[in-house]
């Protein structure tokens, strides 16, 4: 279902459109923390501990992945919004086809950078092996990620959130079944939880790319191109300084990565679990944040930028309504959701991960200012300036956490995080208040 957001009420616009966003993220998030229960309930606190050390690895790919998105997102919002059918009909084909081209070159680059990666990281000999051998695995399926990604981003560009929402329900509960169908019925051990997670991607991408091409094929137009040279520039314009932020925030987790590293297995176990609760706290209100750069890129493909302004208001006020109750749920009970990822004989695993809980979200709220300004910048394709806030916030975590560790130990390594969200915080809105990002010649 295709859906107009330049047109009626912009809370209830976006209310709309996020919504199945955010059931996309709740249930994707899921079946990353079912990951991370399943490997340490059912198997022990190392398994935990091999899946989180390869964590920041796969989302390096991911984060190309997301860039990728982003860069076909913008475009065919601003196409779509701008009524040019032709134009982003040659749009979505282009994209696919780069994202398949990236897909298939990021599958061979990980299967062979992927041990060289686990050493750098100092992963430590007691994990390694099964850390390895779950990334490799988690490689084979990455062109299904690029392929699901891309289709997200053209149907989210038509305004259709609800087809992502229900490919990924189906995704997920694939995932979770086949994890424990493998861990708990085969006792087929780590590997087992990257390949569930590949088999329910592959399902996801295939899915997603047969429903995109049949609705693209019955929306009429005249002139519409398989490949556009010029439509692969400006999708890579955007796509280029997304990919770099994400990738970005990738290189940063795998600093943080290998600081934590260096504190043992259990620390890393606790990290690896509050990392899974605090990604899915990040995600939910992201993807209202998303929710806000297609319906910026719409309205600013149709010159509307008071309904931008707007907009920016109601995602700032939607994403407090749904963050404060996570951030007191985890301040409060972190480490009753600790035990969900392991036994009470990990002691200092699970106070490794309250205390992570009871450092980082109480700033959720500086972080949703942040990212929902990011949001109308990356929809007016200003990449320059949401790079910029970005690398600040990322750049400086990386310099702060290996600073304050030499203070507080692996509780330094947490306090970087409010830090650097409150300056990444200052520059979106100054950038934003600038106004730089309403010049016409952005649109694509």
């Amino acid at each position: 279902m295709t859906r107009d957001l330049t047109v009626g009420s912009p809370p209830k616009i976006l209310i709309q459109f996020a919504l199945p966003l955010m059931g996309s993220v709740a249930f994707q998030q899921f079946y990353s923390i079912m990951d991370g229960i399943i490997a340490g309930r059912c198997i022990n606190a190392d398994a935990l501990a091999a899946v989180g050390a390869s964590y920041p690895i796969t989302m390096i790919f991911t984060a190309i992945a997301i860039g990728l998105n982003s860069g076909g997102m913008v475009l065919c919002s601003q196409k779509f919004g701008a009524r040019k059918m032709d134009e982003f009909k040659t749009a979505a084909y282009t994209s696919m086809i780069t994202a398949l081209l990236l897909g298939m070159m990021a599958m061979v680059v990980g299967l062979i950078i992927c041990n060289p990666m686990m050493t750098l990281l100092n992963t430590p000999a007691d994990i390694y092996a099964q850390s390895a051998a779950y990334l490799r695995i988690y490689c084979v399926g990455l062109l299904f990620v690029f392929l699901y990604n891309i289709c997200n981003g053209i149907f989210s560009s038509m305004g259709d959130s609800m087809t992502p929402f229900l490919l990924l329900v189906v995704s997920s509960v694939s995932n979770i079944v086949l994890d424990i169908l493998f861990v708990v019925g085969f006792h087929m051990g780590v590997a087992s939880v990257a390949l569930a997670t590949l088999i329910a991607q592959a399902v996801g991408g295939v899915l997603a790319i047969a429903i995109l091409l049949r609705r693209l094929r019955k929306m009429q137009s005249e002139s519409a191109q398989l490949f556009s040279a010029e439509m692969f520039r400006k999708v890579v314009l955007v796509s280029i300084p997304s990919i770099l932020q994400q990738s970005f925030v990738s290189v940063c987790n795998l600093f943080i990565q290998r600081y934590v590293n260096g504190y043992g297995a259990a620390v890393i176990a606790g990290y690896s679990a509050a990392i899974k609760l605090n990604t899915f706290a990040i995600m939910l209100f992201g993807s209202l944040s998303n929710a806000l750069t297609t319906f910026s890129a719409q309205n600013f493909g149709a010159h509307k930028m008071d309904r931008i302004r707007r907009g920016l208001k109601d995602g700032i006020l939607l994403s407090l309504i749904i963050i404060v109750p996570i951030t007191l749920l985890y301040v409060l009970a972190g480490d009753r959701l600790m035990m969900l990822f392991m036994t009470s004989a990990n002691e200092k695993a699970v106070h490794t991960g309250q205390l992570f809980l009871r450092i980082a979200p109480p700033f959720y709220v500086v972080l949703v200012i942040k990212v929902m300004h990011d949001a109308v910048l990356r929809g007016a394709a200003a990449m320059k300036t949401f790079m910029i806030s970005t690398f600040a916030d990322l750049f400086l975590r990386i310099i702060l956490a290996y600073w304050f560790q030499f203070y507080w130990g692996s509780m330094g390594i947490w306090l970087a995080w409010p830090f650097t969200w409150g300056i990444g915080m200052v520059i979106a809105v100054g950038f934003y208040k600038h106004g730089g990002w309403k010049k016409k010649h952005m649109i694509l």
